[in-house]
């Protein structure tokens, strides 16, 4: 179950929405708790939950940069900086929906023990930015200022953070741009979901290869995957007739669309390869489209009454899927799992690699990422190379 985190009001939110928390009282709407900030921090924690930025897009000089304050003030508040994370993020193309989803993702957060978590019918969808058009709206990352506290089957508490990116290969962005957000997402997350748009073309696994390069030459010294989850979200769906909606019709699909075939030239066995190599676990979700309403009306706000009810049943599924405490995966690095503190370390190292002139050698940035957390917990001794 979630307990209610620090930064928010639940005026925020519709008012006749029942968010039934991890709590023994049932506090007001206008309840706000108490925190305790790390005394270093002087940044003010907001009394209404909503989106952060974290990472900085430059777009003067394609640079990024860390706002270690705003992210200190999240990840290190006295009930969470020691807990396990889990860190579940939202990647791929530009204008395809993925803050529109994270947005469902926070109704499931705020009301876990209530089976009509999807909302009303006529209740507007709030939480991080989105809009219709073609446009780009999300920069650099964002993660919700929220941090979500669950107590999983076994008892043990973790801290969930929903993260939202930069989409990729917009007409602002270079190819650079996009490796970046991709990368560090990725690196940053035990959960990324690749939200793509119909199906899975050949430049979507290259591009998929490309992003994920960081973790290929390290991998091989250290024997392990360096990323856990990869969830292939397939939106707008249109051959359920082939393979029907779902995580079950996603997975045969996913299958020969990953299969390396003996007759297949080498460079698409190496990115298939490259991909199984790279993640853990690797799943792929079929969604349907949510419906002309959706794409055409310019006044569309989310509401329920304009989303096609086969979208609605899937998001149903799809959500606890990746949500529900029983589904949590927490983030690890080098086999170690990493708190909300640790994270905050794993930022600041990889930020500064990053703000180099060129992308950063795949070995070397996860090394940093390794040392730093060891070198946090006074596990071993370290050294770059």
């Amino acid at each position: 179950m979630a307990e209610r985190g620090s930064l928010r009001n639940r005026n925020r939110f519709d008012s006749n929405r029942s968010w039934k928390m991890n709590h023994v009282d049932e506090p007001d709407e206008d309840y706000v708790e108490d925190i305790q900030l790390n005394p270093e921090s002087d940044t003010e924690v907001m009394d209404k939950p909503r989106p952060i930025q974290i990472v900085l897009a430059h777009e003067d000089d394609h640079n990024f940069e860390l706002d270690e304050k705003a992210l200190e003030s999240i990840l290190m508040q006295d009930h969470i900086r020691d807990l396990n994370v889990v860190v579940v993020s939202v990647a791929g193309a530009f204008r395809k929906g993925k803050s529109f989803l994270l947005d469902f993702m926070l109704r499931f957060m705020y009301s876990q023990n209530c089976t009509s978590w999807i909302g009303g019918s006529h209740e507007p969808l709030t939480g991080f930015t989105w809009r219709g058009g073609c446009e780009r709206e999300t920069t650099g990352i964002q993660i919700w200022s929220e941090v979500f506290v669950v107590e999983k089957p076994d008892g043990s508490k973790v801290a969930v953070i929903l993260m939202d990116t930069q989409g990729a290969f917009d007409s602002q962005s270079t190819i650079k741009d996009c490796a970046t957000v991709f990368a560090l997402s990725t690196m940053t997350s035990s959960v990324q979901v690749y939200n793509l748009s119909q199906n899975i073309q050949e430049d979507d696994l290259q591009h998929l290869q490309l992003f994920t390069e960081y973790g290929r030459l390290a991998m091989e010294e250290i024997y392990k995957k360096p990323f856990q989850t990869l969830m292939f979200l397939i939106r707008d769906w249109s051959y359920p007739y082939e393979h029907p909606y779902g995580l079950e019709g996603g997975k045969l699909f996913l299958e020969k669309r990953l299969q390396v075939k003996q007759n297949q030239h080498e460079e698409l066995q190496n990115v298939r390869k490259h991909i199984h190599s790279c993640f853990a676990n690797i799943g792929c979700f079929l969604l349907p489209h949510p419906g002309l309403k959706v794409a055409t009306n310019p006044s569309f706000d989310g509401r329920l009454v304009d989303i096609d009810d086969e979208f609605k049943k899937e998001l149903h599924n799809l959500v606890p899927l990746l949500l529900a405490s029983e589904n949590l995966v927490e983030k690890e690095i080098g086999g170690s799992k990493v708190t909300c503190r640790d994270l905050l370390e794993y930022f600041k190292a990889y930020i500064k690699i990053y703000q180099g002139e060129e992308l950063p050698h795949p070995k070397s940035m996860l090394q940093v990422g390794i040392s730093k957390l060891l070198f946090s917990r006074q596990k071993v001794r370290y050294f770059f190379n």
